[in-house]
């Protein structure tokens, strides 16, 4: 059964191209994600997995594209070929369709190792970026949600009962940072 070429864009930046990954490939939908590979749950994944059907074939411009570990991508690549689905990696030039020789599984597992030890030393460079700026004192950190006097009135807010989630709302920040804002003195 011919089904139909479905597209996965996945950019980790708002500055990232997400036409870029499937230019010059012909889809008849795109479903695209504008977060980190490291997150499985994703909007528009979970979209594309309820949307394909048997003889449908997902077309991702890489394998780091879909999932940043090894095991993540297996669960994936086995979660669409179970259920018919072909998937197409453009970047590494395979295939997969669940009936997969031996080799191709291998292939699997290298080049999805590969993107796992490509992030771990994205991150170890990251943290050795920070720690150097950090002995410059070039580094600050990341900028800080709320200003001084946001900060004393949301305090201020909570204190006399006002609801957490409808404060995090009107300060634009999650609860989380608003909880972490409770907690500390500066």
């Amino acid at each position: 059964m011919q089904g139909h070429r479905i597209g996965y864009v996945r950019v980790s930046s708002f500055d990232q191209n997400p036409e870029r990954q499937l230019e010059q490939t012909q889809v008849s939908k795109v479903f695209t994600d504008k977060a980190s590979g490291k997150d499985t749950q994703r909007p528009q994944l979970e979209a594309l997995l309820s949307f394909v059907r048997e003889g449908d074939t997902v077309v991702v411009h890489s394998m780091d594209r879909l999932a940043r570990n090894l095991d993540d991508l297996r669960r994936l690549v086995q979660k669409l070929t179970q259920r018919g689905v072909r998937i197409e990696f453009l970047k590494e030039g395979l295939v997969f369709t669940g009936e997969d020789s031996p080799m191709a599984n291998l292939m699997l597992s290298v080049m999805g190792a590969f993107a796992e030890f490509e992030r771990a030393l994205i991150r170890e460079r990251q943290r050795e970026g920070i720690a150097l700026a950090k002995q410059r004192g070039a580094y600050r950190g990341r900028k800080k949600a709320l200003s001084d006097e946001q900060t004393v009135t949301l305090r201020q807010r909570a204190a006399a009962g006002e609801s957490k989630a409808q404060l995090a709302r009107e300060f634009n920040i999650s609860r989380e940072t608003l909880y972490q804002y409770l907690r500390t003195d500066d």
